[in-house]
């Protein structure tokens, strides 16, 4: 266990992190599940922007990397694009 003031600060809010980090990915990957379960092509393409606003978030933030995210934006654009 840490034993300075400043590494115990540092656990607390690294914690906070993650769990918001894990709640931001994981609400960007159910998005992103329901476009590619999405069958209206009118639907599909309503919920790309914001989808692809979340992605960016993630990539920002460095959540995800900057490449995945632009794998990800062009693979559901295609797919939307394809409907």
């Amino acid at each position: 266990m840490a034993n300075h003031k400043s590494a115990l600060k540092r656990i607390r809010s690294n914690e906070k992190k993650r769990v918001l980090n894990r709640y931001q990915h994981k609400t960007t990957r159910n998005a992103i599940k329901a476009i590619r379960l999405a069958t209206d092509k009118a639907e599909a393409s309503a919920k790309l922007s914001s989808v692809i606003s979340m992605i960016d978030k993630l990539a920002k933030k460095n959540i995800i990397h900057d490449n995945k995210a632009s794998n990800l934006k062009s693979k559901l654009t295609k797919h939307v694009a394809a409907l």
